[in-house]
C-alpha cells in the first residue's frame, strides 16, 4: 500500500487519501506497519491513529503543534447506533495540559486552538475490547470557524484556564466546559496529567453525525469520564 513520505500534505489531498480507506480494516494496517496494538497486556490507545498517520508518511511525534503544521489529524472510535447509524464512543484527546502555558496564554495562542482550527478527524468502529477488527466509517474536516462554537471553545478553555489560576491544576474536574472539557489522562485511575478532551456531543458535530444543542438535539456517547 502507498505511503506518502511527506509532513507538509495538504489537508485535502490527505481528506481525499483517507477516504480511499472507508471501509477497510485498519487493524491489518497495523500489523503490516509494525504499529504495536497489544504489548505485555496493555493497549496502545492510540494505535489507530498511528496507522493512519503512518499511511500518510507522518513520523510519530509527541510534538503539541498541529501534527501536518497546519492542520491536526484525530481518530476516534464509534459504535453501532439504531438504523444504520453510529454513536460516538467517548470524548477525544485533543492536547495536553501545560498548566503553565495555559495561565499565560489567552485561547487564540493556546495550544488547544493551534489543534482545533483546522483538523481532519476520522471515525473507525470499535469491535470489541481485543480491538480484532477497526474498519474505517468515515472522515471529515472541521474548521473552528463558527462563531457560535469558537466562542463556547473559548469560554470553555477561559473557565478551566481560570481554576487553574486561581485553585491549582488539581483541582479540575471533567465538569466543567461544554463543548471541551479537561480531565485526567493516562493508564490508570492514579493518572495525575491532564488533557483537553472534546465530549462525545462536540465530536458527533465535527464527524457530521449530529448537530450541536443549538441545531437539533444531538446523541451523546456512550463513555464521559469526570
Amino acid at each position: 500500500m502507498l505511503v506518502i513520505q511527506t509532513q507538509t500534505l495538504t489537508r485535502a489531498e490527505a481528506l481525499r487519501r483517507i477516504r480511499l480507506l472507508t471501509g477497510k480494516d485498519l487493524r491489518p494496517l497495523a500489523d503490516q506497519y509494525g504499529i504495536t496494538v497489544w504489548k505485555n497486556g496493555h493497549k496502545n490507545k492510540g494505535w489507530a491513529g498511528q496507522v493512519i498517520e503512518h499511511y500518510l508518511g507522518l513520523r510519530q511525534n509527541s510534538l503539541q503543534a498541529p501534527d501536518f503544521g497546519t492542520w491536526e489529524l484525530k481518530v476516534v472510535p464509534v459504535i453501532p447506533g439504531l438504523e444504520g447509524t453510529v454513536l460516538v464512543k467517548e470524548s477525544m484527546a485533543i492536547t495536553m495540559i501545560e498548566p503553565a502555558e495555559v495561565v499565560a496564554s489567552k485561547f487564540s495562542d493556546s495550544h488547544l486552538y493551534d489543534k482545533l482550527r483546522s483538523m481532519i478527524v476520522v471515525a473507525r468502529i470499535f469491535q470489541d475490547v481485543q480491538e480484532t477488527s477497526a474498519y474505517l466509517h468515515s472522515a471529515a474536516e472541521f474548521d473552528l470557524d463558527n462563531p457560535a462554537i469558537r466562542k463556547q471553545v473559548e469560554a470553555d478553555y477561559e473557565a478551566i484556564r481560570e481554576i487553574i489560576r486561581t485553585s491549582g491544576v488539581d483541582t479540575l474536574t471533567g465538569e466543567t466546559g461544554k463543548y471541551v472539557q479537561a480531565r485526567t489522562k493516562g493508564r490508570g485511575h492514579g493518572s495525575t496529567s491532564r488533557a483537553f478532551y472534546a465530549r462525545p456531543a462536540f465530536v458527533a458535530h465535527i464527524l457530521n453525525l449530529q448537530k450541536l444543542a443549538w441545531m437539533p438535539a444531538v446523541i451523546a456517547g456512550i463513555e464521559e469520564r469526570g
